[in-house]
């Protein structure tokens, strides 16, 4: 496959585009965040945001949380430096890691935030990951659609009419955001690629009769109009202050005892990504299957953009970590009903051309400390420790 002639990415990343010298779009977006940006400006932008909401209804802000490193440093930031009152709101996609509640709640309890979460029917969720999976590749429509749809409903019904989100899609992906415009976060991203090309009402008519749309309530956007009404803007905290999230997870690990973890398919020194979900490593691994790289690949082109590391460097770590089973397939499987030949079925008919994945190369990961506690929380069998 061809690659990033900088970093690692390669071409069957999603929407990627390579100039001239086969330097990648994500590569060229920051170099602008670099060169191109006055922060200093944009931070001024931030204050001036924030004055205009301050203290003119119950929450100053609404902000999505998964808990993960992103969200975290996106409430620490606006709580901390720019005193804001916010309302945090989390779906639960079911598959929280032990760890991360601790952190979650250590977070929530030094912050001092009011907090909700929301939560789907587990049957429901179930057949939303299979059809998802079957027909994307991505068992992650109810977490997509949870997470962004269910936000906007919150702040819309609560009447909160500033919600900040974490990074821009300019800082990891090459869907057509600059750095040089503010991104806004509305319906047009919604259903350019968070929900993956499928709205609730789609979805609805692909699943068992016995789901009605009314099922899907918290996974549908909320319509224009009520949005317009409501006034609400939505924006990227990341569009305002650099992102950096080796830095920022060392700035949670400091400020809010905030603890890192080991993921599937990620080497050690990245213990801040990803650290909240059972399932990163088989999200990861489908995605590799498909399309040849995983999250290792992500990382260590971060890494390379910002000088921490050569691009040798990053492909001896991408050769070492991508591409493995996880260990945590089984219990995957097992959850949703599907057999591992059903399942590398449905991901190689979605490869990405260059790439052909061949199974018999797969090489296992090993298990992670917390896993046999997942069962459990599950609610598949008693915990064995």
């Amino acid at each position: 496959m061809k690659r990033c002639t900088k970093c690692c990415l390669p071409e069957t990343q999603d929407c990627i585009r390579f100039d001239e010298s086969g330097v990648c779009t994500v590569c060229n977006q920051i170099k602008t965040k670099k060169e191109h940006i006055d922060w200093d400006k944009r931070k001024e932008m931030l204050h001036k945001l924030c004055d205009r909401f301050r203290g003119q209804y119950v929450y100053d802000c609404l902000v999505p949380f998964s808990g993960g490193k992103d969200s975290t440093y996106t409430l620490y930031y606006l709580v901390e430096e720019m005193k804001m009152k916010p309302l945090v709101v989390s779906f639960d996609h079911g598959f929280y890691r032990p760890q991360h509640l601790e952190n979650r709640e250590r977070t929530l309890k030094k912050l001092g935030c009011d907090f909700m979460s929301f939560k789907a029917s587990w049957k429901v969720v179930r057949e939303l990951m299979l059809e998802s999976m079957r027909r994307k590749g991505d068992f992650c429509w109810h977490c997509h659609c949870g997470v962004y749809a269910g936000s906007m409903r919150v702040a819309v019904e609560k009447k909160i009419p500033l919600i900040f989100w974490g990074q821009p899609d300019a800082e990891y992906g090459s869907y057509g955001y600059s750095y040089e415009e503010i991104q806004e976060v509305n319906e047009k991203q919604f259903n350019r690629f968070i929900n993956l090309g499928i709205t609730a009402e789609d979805m609805v008519g692909m699943l068992p009769d016995w789901i009605q749309l009314r099922d899907l309530e918290m996974f549908r956007y909320p319509k224009l109009e009520e949005i317009k009404h409501a006034g609400i803007v939505s924006v990227h905290l990341g569009s305002f202050i650099p992102w950096d999230p080796r830095t920022m997870a060392g700035v949670l690990r400091k400020e809010l005892g905030w603890k890192w973890d080991r993921v599937e398919g990620i080497p050690e020194e990245y213990g801040w990504e990803k650290v909240e979900c059972m399932f990163t490593g088989i999200r990861d691994y489908m995605k590799y299957i498909k399309r040849g790289f995983g999250r290792t690949t992500h990382l260590v082109s971060i890494d390379i953009r910002e000088g921490r590391k050569s691009r040798e460097e990053a492909m001896e770590l991408i050769y070492q970590h991508d591409g493995k089973r996880p260990a945590s397939l089984d219990l995957f499987l097992e959850l949703i009903g599907v057999t591992e030949e059903e399942f590398l079925k449905i991901l190689m008919k979605q490869a990405v051309s260059p790439y052909a994945h061949d199974p018999s190369r797969t090489e296992p990961m090993e298990t992670l400390w917390d896993a046999p506690r997942w069962r459990s929380m599950l609610g598949l069998t008693d915990c064995i420790d």
